[in-house]
């Protein structure tokens, strides 16, 4: 079968992930932006699958999930990133955004060459997802934020306190055996200096 020359501009988009910057409202010591989070919320869910493999009994596919959370906020790159007091203001703004975000994933989805389709859908489009890969990426994207608030608290930035009193709320209301090993055997450490981390070794 002779290949078939396509151009795609899917992974130009892509690559302006690292343009879009987080935490717009807020004076931030370190700035972050979408690309950097994405691997970190990718890392972060792998491992949570896993721990949920290994200790709680689970059988999720721990490399379907990080491959997913690479993904979980490609829209942004059309969307930018929506503030989460902006997001969540009124129930009409929320709805709003959502039906953009699919508008979003939907355009991106129409970027990649056919036959790559039905292999994106499931990571571009949320609500394809299983349950349980949806569920254990938005932990993993909390904890990533929460990692932040810290990381900024340290650094002497004010401005992450409530935020950082919020998602450690909302992080110890998940009913995920998963996420409260992850918090207990791999955040503390997080608050260390390097000096501080090789005297642990």
């Amino acid at each position: 079968m002779k290949e078939q020359t396509v151009t795609s501009s899917f992974y130009a988009y892509l690559s302006r992930l690292r343009w879009i910057k987080r935490w717009g409202l807020k004076r931030n010591a370190h700035e972050e932006n979408v690309m950097e989070h994405s691997w970190e919320v990718s890392v972060i869910a792998h491992t949570l699958a896993l721990i949920k493999n290994r200790y709680y009994g689970g059988n999720v596919d721990a490399n379907a999930i990080a491959t997913a959370a690479l993904y979980h906020d490609i829209t942004e790159v059309i969307t930018g990133d929506l503030p989460t007091p902006i997001k969540y203001h009124s129930r009409e703004i929320n709805t709003a955004y959502k039906e953009i975000e699919k508008r979003a994933e939907k355009e991106l989805l129409a970027l990649l060459p056919a036959e790559l389709r039905a292999d994106f859908q499931a990571l571009i489009h949320h609500d394809q997802m299983p349950e349980e890969h949806v569920q254990i990426i938005k932990a993993a994207d909390k904890i990533s934020a929460y990692l932040k608030c810290q990381a900024e608290l340290k650094a002497g930035n004010t401005e992450f306190e409530i935020a950082a009193e919020q998602l450690a709320l909302t992080i110890g209301e998940y009913q995920q055996p998963e996420v409260v090993f992850f918090m207990k055997a791999f955040v503390p450490s997080c608050a260390l200096t390097l000096d501080g981390l090789m005297k642990t070794n």
